[in-house]
């Protein structure tokens, strides 16, 4: 094909002409994903539409020894699937097969390209939902989902995509197919699928996944209210858990963030409020009538005002849309912004929350604060004009502060967005050199000549590729076939 090295020309033969493209407009749209000033264009983008063209395309790759990423629907915000030069983009978004709905195990088994509210829509007729619920859910993926680990406003009480995740099929970067788990939570031997959740795309391709569903909670009690203050949101936070409760999401808006939703989606949260709250329980009747006795309490004794409970499933959908359209509402305010992705202790939450205003304030910088609270997971969304000389480098600063800040007070540089391209300078902060050569070997156990999704996750220029073969044992395991 035109565009392609004459030894490409085997591509050519894998994918239909109309599936793979190298022309300049249709190679712009996959040059970044979410997060756009780490930007790439690849030498090609293929659109497989099975498993065994996925295969084909890996095991050529793997072959012509040429770099691929694999990519959903972009959503990524830490530039994870942005591509590589001169290699490929497997875009997955025609895989779109819910394979099977099975009420009785509460399995789904879908393919890669599945957006994530699609499974709760499938599951919804045998009153079961997929419960990891990212702001993006009604456009990410499940592979996407997978790779980065991703977790949602419900992640408090009911964990990330690895907690979900019973089983994966997939291709690994060296052409081996694997099998790794299955359908039933209590399974033998190394936990495999659990190992290939969050990791960013550099052992392989998902090709199906098994999901566990839950039962749809019996009722929700919604609770919305706001605080005079970033550090008083914060501290009921804290409260909260300390009482027992385990709310099904806790979620703070600043100020910033709220003035950006109410002008996106018209949410009517408390005007004035510094921040604002989100409280949801959720689960059978009687237990929830119990914990909202508990969490009025708590409520009372804070200073918060403006409260509102949803009454109906019309109102808990209103006061969830806000918090929902924030990331994209925040570009209302600004032409340019950074969605930052850290984590610290809850106990010291509305400490981070007042020295990421204070930072914020001598770099003279907005950031509007969107976050999971209830487990201390903070989005700042850093305010800057892309159009400015060195205006990016100095949102970076800032946010390269708070990553900073969060690991010194015991958390996390990523909570869910992953490392990908923007973070991974950061990675020594939180890792020994030691714990980074591990990582480094284990990712070579799956993929030695570093083709999948090369130069993302680790510092600098990566390593040489190890051969562990007898690291991971995967043949032994019984976890490869070689179709």
């Amino acid at each position: 094909m035109s565009g392609l090295p004459d030894e490409w020309a085997r591509l050519g033969e894998l994918i239909p002409s109309e599936r793979l493209f190298v022309d300049a407009a249709n190679l712009a749209s996959f040059e970044s994903d979410g997060l756009t000033a780490y930007r790439e264009r690849p030498r090609a983008v293929v659109v497989p539409e099975t498993a065994a063209e996925v295969i084909a395309v890996v095991r050529w790759c793997a072959e012509a020894k040429v770099p691929f990423v694999a990519r959903g629907s972009g959503t990524s915000l830490s530039g994870g699937s942005m591509p590589v030069k001169e290699g490929i983009v497997i875009a997955l978004n025609r895989m779109t097969r819910i394979v099977e709905v099975d009420p009785l195990d509460r399995v789904a088994v879908v393919e890669p390209g599945v957006v994530n509210i699609e499974v709760s829509k499938a599951a919804d007729q045998y009153g079961l939902y997929f419960a990891p619920d990212p702001s993006s859910q009604t456009i990410c993926t499940i592979g996407g989902n997978v790779a980065f680990n991703s977790g949602g406003a419900h992640c408090l009480k009911y964990g990330m995509t690895s907690n979900h995740v019973l089983g994966i099929k997939a291709v690994l970067a060296t052409g081996e197919v694997v099998e790794f788990g299955g359908r039933s939570r209590e399974q033998v031997g190394p936990d495999f699928a659990g190992l290939f959740c969050g990791s960013e795309g550099l052992f392989g391709v998902a090709l199906e996944v098994t999901l566990r569903l839950l039962p749809k909670p019996e009722c929700y009690h919604t609770v919305l209210a706001g605080y005079g203050s970033q550090e008083d949101a914060g501290n009921v936070v804290a409260a909260v858990i300390e009482s027992g409760l385990l709310p099904g999401a806790l979620e703070i808006m600043d100020a910033l963030a709220v003035e950006a939703a109410e002008a996106a989606v018209g949410c009517g949260y408390p005007a004035g409020a510094a921040a604002v709250l989100i409280v949801e329980l959720e689960g059978p009747r009687e237990k929830v009538a119990a914990e909202r006795e508990k969490l009025d309490g708590i409520l009372a004794e804070t200073n918060a005002f403006g409260m509102r409970v949803a009454q109906d499933g019309e109102e808990r959908m209103a006061i969830w849309r806000g918090r929902k359209s924030a990331f994209s509402a925040v570009g209302r305010l600004s032409p340019d912004f950074i969605v930052q992705d850290g984590v610290v202790p809850r106990t010291r939450l509305g400490e981070a929350l007042r020295r990421i205003g204070e930072m914020a304030a001598e770099a003279g910088l907005r950031v509007a604060n969107v976050f999971h609270a209830g487990d201390g997971n903070l989005h700042p969304l850093i305010l800057y004009d892309g159009q400015k000389a060195g205006a990016l480098e100095h949102a970076e600063e800032l946010a390269g502060r708070i990553l900073k800040m969060c690991v010194a007070m015991g958390g996390s540089i990523t909570g869910e967005h992953g490392v990908g391209m923007e973070k991974r300078e950061y990675l020594p902060e939180m890792f020994s050199a030691k714990d980074i050569e591990v990582m480094k070997r284990i990712r070579a156990a799956f993929d030695p000549d570093e083709l999948a999704n090369p130069g993302k996750m680790f510092p600098g220029k990566e390593a040489p590729a190890l051969s562990l073969r007898g690291l991971h044992p995967l043949e032994e395991a019984g976890v490869i076939s070689r179709e």
